[in-house]
């Protein structure tokens, strides 16, 4: 007798998703067209949130303190123009233009602008308390 071949079931390869079907949404923003946020005289900002991340073009004037805080928020700080002095973890750390500063979660920290200085901050997740501009340590004051 012949072996007769079983058919096998085969599932079908589905398409790759486009770009505009993948999880979140695709957005083309130019900094521009986000109005400066004014949260004390020495200290301005502009976000942009994702899906799971949120990135920030913050402008500290020289002098400008951000006081010491934490949050649950992994942070990156890129600094572009400038200077940013940080107390975080028992050290003083310098980070100059050109240079990245990783933050774990919970991790307090404090900065000083020692020139005008252009930062971008990449939180993950996005700060709900800057989208909500609950973020009253920012608000005021030097």
């Amino acid at each position: 007798m012949a072996k007769t071949a079983q058919a096998k079931r085969v599932t079908p390869i589905s398409k790759p998703k486009k770009m505009s079907d993948a999880k979140g949404e695709l957005k083309h923003i130019p900094w521009n067209s986000i109005p400066l946020e004014d949260l004390n005289p020495l200290l301005q900002r502009q976000f942009v949130v994702g899906q799971d991340l949120m990135v920030a073009r913050v402008l500290l004037k020289k002098g400008c303190v951000v006081p010491e805080h934490s949050h649950h928020n992994e942070q990156i700080t890129y600094i572009l123009e400038g200077a940013l002095k940080f107390w975080i973890d028992g050290k003083e750390i310098v980070v100059n233009a050109g240079e990245v500063l990783t933050i774990p979660p919970h991790m307090p920290h404090k900065a000083e602008a020692l020139k005008d200085t252009v930062d971008l901050d990449v939180f993950n997740p996005p700060r709900a308390d800057w989208i909500q501009k609950t973020d009253q340590y920012l608000r005021g004051g030097k």
